[in-house]
């Protein structure tokens, strides 16, 4: 078994509005829809049956949940806050249809920074994208350890 190589800390410091965030590409395939809407108890069948989902529902394939996407792009700013970040605000619109099969692309951008009582808060934009399509666009907020200041416990 190999092991997971985990990413460098990124601190406060080190961020400037306009960097970007690095994308996480993803192509769902009809296995993990159906999971993914077993695990969230989603019984539209436009995610997991593709008959359904084409003769009924008028579609050309089975689609990617919305809620997955959100996932998807929410794992893509863990990815790169580390495990000293944190997740404080988070809101995004799924405004296209992703179908299964497809590559899709989560990121973002820094907009903005602040220290607020020593935590270093970062503002981004975020989307999840098919090709030049904005599927799920959004904005977030998340805080980066300040180097030098106190640190957390750990467990």
């Amino acid at each position: 078994m190999g092991f997971v190589k985990v990413p460098a800390q990124v601190f406060f410091e080190d961020v400037e509005p306009g960097d970007a965030l690095p994308t996480l590409t993803v192509t769902v395939d009809e296995r993990q829809l159906f999971f993914f809407s077993a695990a969230t108890y989603n019984g539209h069948r436009i995610h997991y049956d593709k008959d359904w989902a084409r003769t009924v529902e008028g579609y050309d394939e089975v689609i990617v949940q919305g809620p997955l996407q959100a996932a998807l792009l929410a794992r893509a700013i863990t990815d790169w806050i580390g495990g000293r970040g944190r997740l404080v605000e988070y809101a995004v619109q799924n405004r296209a249809v992703a179908f299964a099969g497809q590559q899709l692309s989560f990121g973002g951008s820094v907009t903005g920074k602040r220290l607020a009582d020593n935590t270093g808060l970062v503002d981004l934009d975020i989307a999840g994208r098919r090709d030049d399509t904005v599927l799920m666009p959004g904005t977030a907020t998340v805080a980066l350890p300040v180097r030098g200041g106190p640190r957390k416990e750990e467990s």
